[in-house]
């Protein structure tokens, strides 16, 4: 019986991938960071900063990861006006608003994600909000999602949680909840 619900936002609550891609072009524009788009959404989950951090290591670049990803985070919220919600989720998080906890759990920062959810206007539906800066141990690791139980007061195994990357779903499969594929349920196929 499921008695918490965790849902991702990025991507599952919010439509806000390709925005989120266009900041990272301009970003990694201005730096001359190769950063091609299919790896953009293989890291969907994943902290600005350790992605930056990755790519610095990896191109031997001259750049200081956190002020870099504090850049795209700017680059981003210029576009917040542009997100919308993705509908089949945010309408489950209606439903079930008030009958059993709904907590965020996103690899975002609080900034961002608190402004995304205000934006939106579903702050309120959620008792907790945990985000990158809140765990160690990022996805696919379990941590943001056993965090988000923890603040909600229900045992992981009785935690439905909602998610649109693989990384995401090896997360909330780790932490021993129920996995909803997002992108399976814009598909009909879940």
């Amino acid at each position: 019986m499921i008695r918490g619900i965790i849902f991702d936002c990025d991507g599952t609550l919010a439509d806000t991938m390709p925005l989120h891609w266009r900041a990272w072009q301009s970003v990694t524009t201005r730096h001359g960071i190769a950063f091609s788009e299919t790896r953009f959404y293989a890291l969907g989950g994943v902290p600005s900063r350790e992605i930056l951090q990755t790519l610095r290591a990896e191109q031997q670049l001259a750049i200081d990861p956190l002020l870099v990803a504090k850049e795209k985070e700017e680059a981003y919220l210029e576009l917040l006006s542009h997100v919308g919600p993705i509908e089949i989720v945010v309408n489950v998080a209606h439903e079930h608003y008030g009958k059993i906890p709904l907590a965020v759990a996103s690899g975002g920062t609080r900034n961002v994600i608190d402004k995304v959810l205000r934006h939106l206007e579903i702050r309120d539906l959620f008792a907790a909000v945990v985000t990158s800066e809140d765990v160690v141990h990022q996805k696919p690791a379990p941590d943001i999602f056993l965090e988000a139980a923890r603040q909600i007061g229900v045992a992981p195994e009785f935690c439905r949680a909602y998610e649109d990357t693989d990384l995401g779903m090896q997360a909330i499969r780790a932490a021993n909840m129920e996995a909803i594929d997002v992108r399976l349920l814009l598909a009909g196929k879940q």
